[in-house]
């Protein structure tokens, strides 16, 4: 048989598996259905916030500030005229970046920690969930506010932050998944085999742990979201010319929601639905790519 029909074969059992994987998460979970498409929602605004905004959002006109919401202003101005639905657009790119960017960083973190600690073991293990428990003894917050005063304002600052700090927390769920793994009769196989370890991490932990990886990816982003939100609400975020969810109720919703309450509604609701959106979705697929949960079914 060639390469190219072995090659073919596999590509055509991918897409099934994805197309099954698709027919259960719409069958067996419309919660997470749709917070999968919020998520779509949420991406596709920030890609495209360039032209689905209708007004710029650095615009400052005295003349329209604080105004409710009209045909050419769909959510009303704020106190410096700028329009709150282009604002709410421009937030939702902000959260995009940094939810999946630190994420994403986080994981990478709890992989670099959690796979040789509970593969190696012995006093490898001991010494890193030691540090980790270390670290989890302090509050977290308090930990990101300490770092993100020192470090400065900025979305490269917020996502190095974020990510690290939540993905030395989460290094013991991969730690688990890989000591749960490695007890396998495969990985004896390719021990008795002579497989250097490395093989066996590339060739058999990281390809069975990858379901435990993307739920954790998959939960994390609403958190993430929802910290950064309150970093700059708390003032520790990002700069206040930024247009981003956590800012908007810190400057104009917690200043002016007596006179104009949408200030403080519209960035609420946002992150609300948002956050919603990204759990319902994190549990789907927890639900669906763990086998444990999926013989209750």
């Amino acid at each position: 048989m060639s390469s190219e029909v072995i090659s073919a074969a596999l590509t055509s059992a991918r897409r099934s598996r994805l197309a099954n994987f698709t027919l259960r998460l719409l069958r067996e979970k419309p919660l997470g259905t749709m917070g999968g498409v919020i998520i779509l929602v949420m991406v596709f605004t920030a890609i495209f916030a360039d032209f689905l905004a209708p007004h710029d959002v650095n615009r400052i006109n005295i003349f329209n500030t604080l105004e409710g919401p009209s045909s050419k202003f769909w959510l009303g101005t704020d106190e410096v005229g700028s329009d709150v639905f282009s604002r709410l657009i421009y937030g939702a790119r902000v959260s995009v970046i940094i939810g999946f960017s630190a994420t994403a960083l986080h994981v990478v973190v709890a992989v670099i920690i959690g796979l040789p600690s509970g593969f190696f073991g012995g006093k490898l293990d001991i010494l890193a969930q030691r540090l980790v428990d270390a670290w989890m003894a302090f509050p977290s917050l308090l930990i990101v506010i300490t770092i993100m005063s020192m470090a400065g304002r900025g979305t490269l600052q917020l996502i190095m932050v974020l990510g690290v700090t939540a993905g030395i927390t989460h290094s013991r769920v991969v730690r688990s998944a890989v000591i749960a793994t490695k007890e396998n009769v495969y990985v004896d196989a390719a021990n008795a085999l002579g497989c250097t370890p490395m093989r066996i991490l590339a060739r058999h932990i990281m390809p069975n742990i990858m379901a435990p990886i993307i739920v954790i990816f998959t939960i994390t982003i609403g958190s993430v979201i929802i910290t950064e939100a309150g970093l700059s609400f708390l003032g520790y975020g990002l700069p206040p010319e930024v247009a981003s969810w956590g800012g908007m109720l810190n400057w104009e919703g917690r200043n002016y929601m007596e006179m104009a309450p949408g200030l403080a509604f519209w960035p609420g609701f946002a992150l609300a639905l948002a956050v919603y959106g990204t759990n319902m979705f994190g549990d789907a697929m927890r639900d669906l790519l763990d086998p444990r949960l999926r013989q209750l079914n």
